[in-house]
């Protein structure tokens, strides 16, 4: 589990096709390793990846072809959102992230609004029923708030530390971003289908509930 606070701006160095799958070395700049293992997981433009090789200020990790065929960003060299897994001692800055990427999105426009920028993406038509206004969204990793939503476009507004501190900063129309929305709706729409899926256990909970 990750928070989508942003600890490092790696850099992928180089990425090596292994058959259908691809080896990557990341640079982690100022993340701090010394507490990483092999097998730890630490996500990578919001894609939890785990480590297979280590050293003082890079990592090596493996994506599947399954992994690169839903999500964007892991297959060249350049600079990437870093977070180590959440310990359960941490201060929870964003929201829970699962680093498992929901879908793809586009940027439709990303302009400066006074101090601020204003980011529109569309996200896939599946997972749009699952963006809320004010509700939370990983984008390349970075837990934010969507301030508006239109049918599958949604709007989020950043503010210069958060512009200063990921790779947010580089993004511009056309360009697509990893996204994944926020778990306690999937769970709210799992709920809600199993009751509808299951009329008659429904029923008997409510009636054991009120003998």
């Amino acid at each position: 589990m990750f928070t989508g606070i942003i600890q490092s701006v790696g850099t992928i160095t180089q990425a090596t096709p292994i058959g259908t799958d691809i080896q990557l070395a990341i640079a982690t700049n100022k993340l701090d390793m010394n507490d990483v293992q092999l097998g730890d997981s630490i996500a990578v433009n919001g894609v939890c990846l785990t480590v297979i090789k280590l050293m003082a200020n890079h990592f090596e990790a493996h994506v599947s072809h399954e992994t690169l065929s839903v999500t964007v960003g892991l297959d060249k060299a350049h600079q990437v959102n870093l977070e180590k897994a959440l310990r359960l001692s941490d201060r929870l800055g964003g929201h829970l992230v699962s680093g498992h990427v929901d879908g793809v999105g586009e940027v439709v426009s990303f302009e400066q609004l006074g101090d601020c920028w204003r980011l529109d993406i569309r996200a896939p038509h599946a997972i749009s029923k699952y963006i809320a206004v004010k509700g939370s969204i990983c984008v390349n990793g970075v837990s934010l708030t969507v301030n508006t939503i239109s049918n599958d476009l949604f709007s989020i507004n950043l503010i210069p530390h958060t512009l200063e501190n990921t790779t947010l900063k580089s993004l511009a129309s056309g360009h697509r971003v990893n996204l994944e929305v926020d778990q306690i709706a999937r769970y709210v729409e799992r709920m809600t289908l199993w009751e509808l899926e299951n009329p008659e256990k429904s029923e008997n909970k409510e009636q054991n509930h009120h003998d």
